[in-house]
């Protein structure tokens, strides 16, 4: 058995609309937003800031120099939200915003060599019931596992279990309503939908707690993969925070929190990692304005190394990255300074630093001078 379990965490991989649209196999462009109606406008909006974008590109292009960290890295899991759905339907959800990838593309999960996709977050049933489903059989031809959706809740509520050298571990995938989850898009008995998480009070993560630990065999490591959140913003609500807590208390090793499209403060409770916002990995964001002092160009790639007996963490490296032309690079040594900047900054009320870790990368620690 290996000493340690090493697994790539990343927040939102929206492939859908601008991303899909420069993929080998794009859909249809049509969208019904306020201000586009064709996808290939946020092409046009990227371009326009960085530089022309060769379409079609390979699949393995939005992953840019990402894939040379992982393969160094060589995670155990690699596990991200995938906030995009996978399929042809015209079923639009009435929601102004809609997500969509065309099936023949899913090899842009393959490329990068993805183990799990959670997917309770509020655009996994953009295009309806029909479009969740053939996301659903779409990952299971690929062979990329998947937690937080279902054709009934028992499936939506199960977890992802991945064997490893260093033991098996159990992923959960749910979604919050604070982060635009709808409650009409919950699984409920029979009828297809997403893990909906209600009730972020103590006798909800309990509930959530006894479900996992009903699942939990000895040795195993617990992933609780939550979707909640604004998108915008370095604040952390405490129900949140109480709600973490709680979980890591009930025997939780990892929390593995998104939904803001930048990260959010990273801490380490009792000896496990509770990451608040990973922000957004891959997106089609390049050109729209509103948000610049928040970074969202800058992309984290997360590799979280826990003992494999214990599960207690051994190292949280944090590896900056930057968008450009719809393509993850290494971001610049000042870039990284600014994130270090302010995650560090973010830390301290969670008893957390973010110090410099060689190669370009962060690694996040407890602050001893606060215990």
């Amino acid at each position: 058995m290996a000493e340690t379990i090493t697994l790539f965490l990343s927040g939102d991989v929206m492939t859908g609309r601008g991303v899909d649209q420069i993929l080998p196999c794009p859909g249809s462009p049509a969208l019904r937003e306020r201000c586009a109606s064709d996808a290939r406008e946020y092409v046009t909006l990227a371009e326009r800031v960085n530089g022309k974008i060769a379409a079609p590109v390979d699949w393995d292009w939005p992953w840019g120099e990402a894939l040379m960290v992982l393969d160094e890295s060589e995670p155990d899991l690699r596990v991200i939200n995938l906030e995009t759905a996978v399929t042809t339907s015209d079923d639009y959800a009435p929601k102004g915003i809609n997500y969509r990838m065309h099936p023949s593309n899913v090899g842009v999960l393959t490329a990068a060599d993805i183990d799990v996709c959670v997917l309770a977050n509020n655009h996994i049933l953009d295009f309806g019931i029909r479009g969740l489903e053939e996301t659903l059989r779409t990952l299971r031809r690929a062979g990329v596992r998947h937690a937080g959706a279902g054709r009934t809740a028992r499936q939506a509520w199960a977890p992802v279990a991945v064997h490893t050298t260093a033991g098996r571990a159990l992923i959960w995938s749910m979604g919050a309503e604070s982060s635009g989850v709808s409650p009409r898009d919950a699984a409920r008995g029979g009828r297809p939908g997403l893990a909906l998480l209600a009730d972020m009070s103590t006798s909800g993560a309990d509930a959530v707690v006894k479900r996992m630990l009903r699942a939990r065999r000895e040795g195993d490591l617990l992933v609780a993969s939550v979707h909640w959140g604004s998108n915008w913003g370095f604040g952390v609500p405490g129900a949140q925070v109480r709600f973490a807590h709680r979980l890591v208390d009930g025997g939780v090793d990892i929390v593995h929190g998104h939904s803001s499209h930048h990260p959010r403060p990273v801490e380490i409770y009792r000896g496990r990692p509770i990451l608040y916002g990973c922000g957004d990995l891959i997106n089609d964001y390049e050109g729209i304005g509103g948000y610049e002092r928040f970074r969202d160009d800058l992309r984290p790639l997360y590799l979280v190394t826990l003992d494999a007996r214990s599960h207690e963490l051994r190292e949280l490296r944090i590896v900056p990255m930057q968008s450009r032309r719809m393509r993850l690079r290494r971001a610049s040594a000042a870039d990284t300074r600014w994130l270090r900047g302010v995650l560090d900054g973010l830390g301290r009320d969670f008893g957390t630093r973010v110090d410099p870790g060689g190669g370009g990368a962060l690694v996040a620690r407890p602050d001893r001078g606060r215990e």
